[in-house]
């Protein structure tokens, strides 16, 4: 925040002088200022709602115990700019088992149309498991899910095992190819909240097409 007030804490000594670039931390106890600053590093500006939106979510990472590194900032941004506010469905709860030799078992807690359901599955790993869980809720609704077309994990470079990792999930979605983005320090996690993403776009998406037909047969 010295920075930003005509240099208030300035020190005389640069560390570029010792082959170090200065940085700004960012974590749990994070204000504004830091992540501007970082932002400008990466030269990259957001309106203040944005701005406020990305902080909390440093924030709650920061709570976590995670380290943010200004790589992950790109993967943060993503995340929280391409989330809905209003989302018909909600994880309450997720606890993912895998082992060697084991099927990998998956149960969950989701909350949709404000309705509780817990169910679980199993699976070739740990995501595969939490989709069977997921298809189990929406069969029940009368819902198919959307086919997977294609699933790659990005890591920073030169990051460490803590890192945060992106998850990016293209779906079949109506016929139209659809990424959604997910990030997590858990690979499995990071692809859940893609997952999450796709849904509640999957059910707008849904209810603008009937939309569309009560208007048409009404016509």
């Amino acid at each position: 925040d010295g920075d930003r007030k005509g240099g208030l804490y300035h020190n005389p000594i640069y560390p570029e002088r010792f082959g170090r670039n200065r940085s700004y931390a960012l974590g749990k106890m994070s204000g504004k200022a830091s992540l501007v600053k970082n932002l400008e590093l990466l030269g990259i500006q957001l309106v203040e709602e944005n701005l406020q939106k990305v902080l909390r979510r440093i924030v709650e990472l920061g709570d976590s115990k995670k380290t943010i590194t200004l790589a992950d900032l790109p993967f943060i941004i993503t995340d929280v700019l391409e989330t809905h506010e209003e989302q018909r469905i909600e994880l309450l709860n997720c606890s993912i088992s895998s082992g060697l030799n084991l099927k990998s078992v998956a149960s969950i807690r989701m909350m949709f149309d404000k309705k509780e359901h817990n169910e679980s599955g199993s699976g070739n790993g740990g995501y595969d498991a939490f989709m069977s869980a997921v298809k189990k809720i929406l069969k029940k609704h009368h819902l198919q899910c959307p086919q997977l077309l294609d699933y790659q994990i990005r890591i920073p470079r030169g990051g460490q095992t803590d890192a945060l990792t992106e998850s990016i999930i293209t779906w079949d979605m109506n016929g139209k190819r659809v990424q959604t983005v997910g990030i997590d320090p858990d690979q499995v996690m990071a692809a859940v909240n893609a997952t999450l993403k796709m849904l509640n776009l999957h059910l707008m998406q849904l209810d603008q097409i009937n939309d569309k037909n009560l208007v048409e047969s009404a016509a």
